[in-house]
């Protein structure tokens, strides 16, 4: 994951309350649930400043549906994995600029697993990244721009979705912006604007947690992407820790199907996972193992709906970093499907070769 990458605490973040919005799409998601085999209810999740009130109508841009064809392609034939190069790290607030054999080993031990990349960043040697993966036989790539609003940044994605055509198939404008308040709907919604009078024919959104995504007031926003790019964690959910792995997998899928309302573009779930780490909150390796057998069962890629593996690698250096929500995060530095050392958990036994 890019430096501060940002994920959903619910419902149990601080200051967070209950809300009619809330109400409304946990009710959403039981009434589905409750018709299954699943053992416990699964809520989601809206924070207090939603209005209440129905979801908002599906979203549309002018020209989505031919901007995305190669990302539709890509998400119903590819296998994606969110990847942050194991050496670009921040630490005091000064990133470690990626070299490119630290690239090329990472990307290398992905490549058997994986044909498809979503990233975070687009510089401190994250540019090196499409060209090495272009050369080892990755076919799709979302370039993670981490601040849109820096030129430099901007510029350097849009370099390398000119250079490799054939690969770069969306652009993905910052990460959790919103949810951590760096930015606001509507600055955020111009920026994109702004962004794709230089690329008019290059796919674009933004990632939130998924609950940004389905209040009212983010049908403003949803109608400037050309498709959704959501975060969906079910470890953050209260009953995830005695639920059955099946619970967590159908929840993705369920909240996969929110989305999908919101808008008329495909929908790619950029984070979704279990760390294996620490003991003490119910993460284990084998309950990683489990939910990505579950998930590989219940939710099927296709050209509308399909999600990434996250992560590619362990980055214990996040459990210092920056978080909105209040308190320590050791889980932070055990996402991976690889260790720090590039090292396979049990999880990857059950990732099919490509």
């Amino acid at each position: 994951m890019r430096p501060a990458a940002r994920r959903l605490r619910v419902p149990g973040a601080p200051g967070w309350r209950r809300s009619r919005a809330r109400a409304a799409i946990a009710a959403s998601l039981a009434t589905v649930l409750a018709a299954s085999t699943l053992l416990v209810p699964v809520r989601a999740a809206a924070p207090a400043s939603a209005a209440p009130g129905a979801a908002p109508g599906p979203a549309c841009r002018d020209g989505v549906a031919r901007i995305t064809a190669p990302l539709r392609a890509a998400l119903a034939q590819r296998r994606f994995v969110a990847y942050q190069p194991t050496a670009l790290q921040v630490r005091d607030g000064r990133a470690t600029r990626a070299d490119a054999a630290s690239i090329r080993a990472d990307l290398e031990i992905l490549r058997p697993y994986f044909d498809a990349l979503v990233t975070y960043d687009a510089v401190n040697g994250a540019e090196q990244v499409p060209a090495i993966a272009a050369q080892l036989g990755f076919r799709a790539l979302v370039i993670g721009v981490w601040d849109p609003f820096d030129d430099v940044q901007v510029e350097a994605a849009l370099q390398a979705a000119r250079r490799h055509p054939r690969l770069v198939v969306a652009l993905s404008l910052g990460n959790e912006m919103l949810f951590g308040r760096r930015r606001g709907h509507a600055e955020l919604a111009a920026r994109i604007e702004a962004i794709r009078r230089r690329a008019p024919g290059l796919a674009l959104s933004t990632t939130e947690p998924f609950h940004m995504f389905l209040e009212p007031r983010a049908a403003a926003l949803l109608s400037h992407v050309d498709f959704v790019l959501a975060n969906v964690h079910p470890v953050f959910e209260a009953w995830f820790r005695g639920a059955p792995d099946a619970n967590a997998a159908r929840f993705v899928v369920e909240v996969t199907g929110l989305l999908a309302a919101t808008h008329c573009g495909p929908v790619l779930v950029k984070e979704t996972g279990v760390p294996t780490a620490p003991a003490s909150s119910g993460f284990s390796a084998e309950r990683q193992r489990g939910f990505y057998l579950a998930l590989q069962r219940e939710f099927p890629p296709s050209a509308s709906r399909a999600f990434a593996w996250f992560s590619a690698f362990d980055a214990p250096w996040r459990v210092a970093d920056w978080h909105p929500v209040p308190g320590a995060h050791p889980e932070e530095a055990h996402w991976g499907l690889f260790d720090a050392a590039r090292r396979p958990k049990p999880v990857v036994a059950v990732i099919p070769r490509r």
